[in-house]
Order: structure tokens, then C-alpha cells, then sequence
């Protein structure tokens, strides 16, 4: 069966020893880390080699077996270059990390497409692959356009079913990336939750939110960042997603403040997983 993970903006108030001690209790493979904010709102704690919480997180990895697979968020915009990357891929590599999530907010494709090469070529040097993710409200929003992205860089693509079905993306479209020579390179990972088949036009938080939650922006921002819903609780296709990509390790990126709040840490984590791991069964 495939490996589950934690996410870090399932529980974004946690910090990140916090965060795997967490996942160790509600079952989990692994985790998923922010080493840098997506948000002006989110407060990252500095994860640089050596630091306290660096080495709080590498005792907690080693107490529970853990491990970090992916780190995360660069927001690939024209602006930012190796002086930012360099410190996340450092970070990452101090723990293990396997996978660097990127986004292309950036709408020249040709210079977003030199930056992610030049972060694919220093990251090789850590043992470390960027993925990027298509968002449905950023410049990179389709797989299609990802995936001709990535592969021209030589990164990897990460699928969320959550903005793949934002941006209308055709079931064939993931069935022939599933079926390329390449797929298994590209797709070395998939984040999994769930929402309503349509767009919110509005959406109302019922309940109090965890520190460094937002729930500003238009629906789908606030959809994406605060009011997922756990795997199997929505209309998204996901058992079809998990049986084309079978056996990747499934990464949770379900931030849900209300119900998290109201389930605690533990208990949100492990209803997460339970039903993550009902839907992988089922699938195989």
C-alpha cells in the first residue's frame, strides 16, 4: 500500500517536531514541512542546518521513525532566484527531503521555465527534486502546461485533485500522463483531500481557526488555504486518481480550521488517514 504523509498546512499551526509527533501518533509514514511561508501570515520557524528546531525535527524523526519527504512553498514569480531557494534546499537536505513543491506564478513561460531549470540543476546537489504544482488561480494552472514546464526543466509535477478539478482538467488528460514512459519520474508524489464537485461562489468559516490560518480572498483561495474536506467526503474523483497513479506516496493537504479545532490535532490527523487509507485499499 502506498506510504500516507502529513502535510504541514493540515495543521499549519504546529510546529514542525510538533508537526511529526503528530503524524507519528495518528499512523503516518511521513511528513511534509514548510521551511518557507506561502503567506505574509505564515510564521515559519527557521528550519536552517544546525538551528534549534532544525535539530528538534531530526529528534523527532528519529524517535518516531519518520521521515520528510517533501518541503515546501516556493512561489516561482520572476523575482526570486538562488538567494532564496539555496536556504529551502539546505533546510530540506538537512532532513531528508526528497521534493521541493514549487508554483509557477509567473506568466512569461520562458523565464519561468530558466528558473526552474537553474533550481532543478542546484537542487540535484541535495538529493532533492522540484515539483511543480498546478494551481487554479495561478499563471501555471493546468497539467498540461505543468507538465510541458517540468519536463523542459527536468523537474517533477505534483497533482492535487483539489485544483485539478478548479481548473477543469479533463479525466484523459490524467489518464495519458499516467501512461507515458515518464510517468513514474514526473509523478513522484500526490497530495490528496476532497471538496464539492462545484466552485464555492461563497464560503462562510463556521468556527475558530487555528493560529496562522488565513480566510481572506476569493472562494477558491480560501477553499485551497482554510475549508478542504477530508478524502472520501466530497465529489472528487480520487479513487480513480490513486488507482492511475498506484503506489506514490500520498502526501494530506486537507486544512480544514473548524474541524480541526474541534477534533484536536490527533484526532483530525487520524481521521484523515483513516479515510486515506480506506480510499487507497479500495483502489488497488
Amino acid at each position: 500500500m502506498s506510504d500516507i504523509g502529513l502535510a504541514h498546512l493540515s495543521l499549519l499551526h504546529l510546529e514542525p517536531d510538533e508537526l511529526v509527533r503528530v503524524a507519528a501518533a495518528a499512523g503516518y509514514d511521513f511528513v511534509g514541512i514548510r521551511v518557507r511561508g506561502a503567506t505574509p501570515a505564515e510564521r515559519i520557524a527557521d528550519l536552517s542546518p544546525g538551528s534549534s528546531m532544525s535539530r528538534a525535527v531530526l529528534a523527532a524523526l528519529d524517535e518516531t521513525g519518520l521521515r520528510v519527504e517533501d518541503i515546501e512553498f516556493l512561489a516561482l514569480d520572476g523575482n526570486v532566484g538562488r538567494e532564496t531557494w539555496m536556504p529551502m534546499l539546505e533546510a530540506g537536505a538537512a532532513l531528508g527531503a526528497r521534493s521541493l513543491t514549487v508554483a509557477g506564478v509567473d506568466p512569461d513561460e520562458a523565464r519561468l521555465t530558466a528558473a526552474l531549470s537553474e533550481l532543478v540543476g542546484d537542487a540535484r546537489g541535495f538529493g532533492i527534486l522540484p515539483a511543480i504544482e498546478p494551481i487554479s488561480y495561478n499563471a501555471v494552472s493546468s497539467v498540461s502546461h505543468a507538465t510541458r514546464i517540468a519536463r523542459a526543466a527536468g523537474a517533477g509535477v505534483l497533482l492535487d485533485p483539489l485544483h485539478l478539478r478548479r481548473a477543469d482538467t479533463p479525466a484523459d488528460v490524467l489518464a495519458e500522463l499516467a501512461a507515458a514512459p515518464d510517468s513514474a519520474t514526473i509523478v513522484r508524489m500526490l497530495q490528496l483531500c476532497d471538496a464539492p464537485f462545484a466552485t464555492p461562489e461563497a464560503l462562510v468559516i463556521d468556527g475558530p481557526l487555528p493560529r496562522g490560518m488565513t480566510a481572506d480572498g476569493e472562494p477558491r483561495k480560501v477553499e485551497s488555504r482554510a475549508l478542504r474536506l477530508p478524502p472520501g467526503e466530497g465529489d472528487l474523483p480520487l479513487a480513480e486518481m490513486l488507482a492511475l497513479f498506484a503506489d506514490r506516496p500520498v502526501g494530506l493537504e486537507v486544512p480544514n480550521g473548524p474541524l480541526a479545532v474541534r477534533l484536536g490535532d490527533v484526532g483530525y490527523a487520524r481521521l484523515l488517514h483513516e479515510r486515506t487509507r480506506e480510499l487507497i485499499v479500495g483502489a488497488a
